[in-house]
């Protein structure tokens, strides 16, 4: 199959200008400003002509933080949140999400993290996991952390070993130094990022023992990735810092994202390595002073389209640094070289949206999955 998108204004994230797109296989084949369409028709190759006029194109959502398997389970067993759907991430314009698990590890377990990824993948997108969870030491498949990266095709890094939390387990930094050291020797053998993901609380050390592991640790910063870092102020000035360190931080979306980015651009952080995330069928427990848990609610992944539809509209960042910053960046510090760009030979992960900045199609490894607004997509059992 060839699919060719015609006329769209394209940010590969960079501004490109209005360029035509060819798609052959999973791939982006050429990328060019008034591309011969009739070389193609001759072929005796099924091709597939999308009308990107009045539209606008940038790379698929890469979302590095999502439940796959539901999470939550601070309030007793009715609190688990469910599984997510295919659906889910293609209305929310994600073409690559990377699963973990939280809190719970009893009832949540690395087989069947990695069983949806695989799902997930079979049906559609691309997703990946990471090994691990909040606890030290953290769980795995095969044994080690390192075996479970060079091992396991889907799992990239370590995550989320949780800190600044009352629901961590309160680890040392020396602890979170030996995840992070194998979790990198890991990624290096196996050619893979490497990365460990923090999930961030609202602690009284913030991310300052983030900041000792990269000043007095042997590890690079950029295999240290912290997210929730927009939970307080204080922490979005942290992250700041890490970032000129050369450390990637991830925010979650919400209501207050636009705030929150101001906040971290007055507090002089590096934009190039800033993320965004949905939590996506996470849990978002509520706790009062006491640590007692007063409301829970479930992430939803429009959450991630959201920000950046208001983001862009905001115009506290360029066009280029709103989609950077779900695309490219995430797709450096995951370590997925064919992602997070368009250009030719990269993934066909593609999404179009229409003059209202409303999701119009989305492209996943070079298949139609919603096109004219409406998903076309179904899930195993739809």
């Amino acid at each position: 199959m060839i699919t060719i998108i015609t006329g769209a204004e394209v940010f590969a994230p960079a501004y490109a200008g209005i360029n035509d797109v060819v798609i052959i296989g999973e791939h982006i084949a050429l990328v060019e400003n008034e591309v011969d369409i009739e070389k193609y028709l001759v072929l005796d190759i099924p091709v597939n002509i999308i009308p990107g006029e009045g539209r606008i194109m940038m790379p698929g959502i890469i979302d590095p933080h999502v439940h796959l398997i539901g999470g939550g389970g601070e309030g007793g067993y009715h609190t688990r949140t469910p599984e997510t759907h295919i659906r889910q991430f293609v209305e929310a314009g994600i073409t690559t999400a990377v699963g973990l698990i939280g809190t719970d590890k009893t009832s949540r377990s690395l087989e069947a993290l990695y069983a949806k990824a695989k799902a997930l993948t079979t049906e559609g997108i691309t997703a990946l996991m990471y090994t691990g969870n909040y606890q030290i030491p953290p769980p795995t498949i095969t044994g080690t952390i390192e075996r479970d990266i060079y091992l396991v095709d889907p799992v990239i890094g370590t995550a989320e070993i949780a800190i600044s939390d009352h629901r961590s387990s309160q680890p040392t930094t020396g602890e979170i130094a030996k995840i992070a050291a194998e979790t990198r020797v890991g990624g290096m053998t196996a050619g893979k990022a490497g990365v460990t993901h923090f999930h961030t609380g609202g602690g009284k050390a913030g991310l300052g023992q983030l900041k000792e592991l990269i000043e007095e640790y042997d590890l690079p910063a950029y295999n240290i990735f912290p997210t929730h870092v927009n939970r307080t102020d204080g922490l979005i000035a942290e992250a700041a810092e890490l970032t000129r360190f050369g450390a990637y931080v991830d925010m979650t979306a919400g209501p207050d994202i636009v705030r929150d980015v101001e906040k971290f651009k007055a507090a002089d952080g590096d934009v190039g390595r800033l993320t965004l995330s949905s939590d996506g069928n996470g849990s978002l427990p509520v706790f009062d002073a006491s640590g007692n848990l007063k409301k829970l609610e479930v992430a939803s992944l429009q959450t991630l389209l959201h920000g950046v539809a208001e983001l862009y509209e905001s115009g506290v960042l360029s066009p280029e640094e709103v989609f950077s910053i779900v695309s490219k960046n995430t797709a450096e510090v995951l370590g997925l070289s064919d992602k997070g760009r368009i250009g030719e030979n990269m993934h066909a992960d593609l999404l179009l949206f229409d003059d209202g900045f409303n999701l119009d199609a989305v492209i996943a490894k070079g298949v139609v999955l919603k096109q004219y607004g409406k998903t076309v997509v179904k899930g195993t059992f739809d």
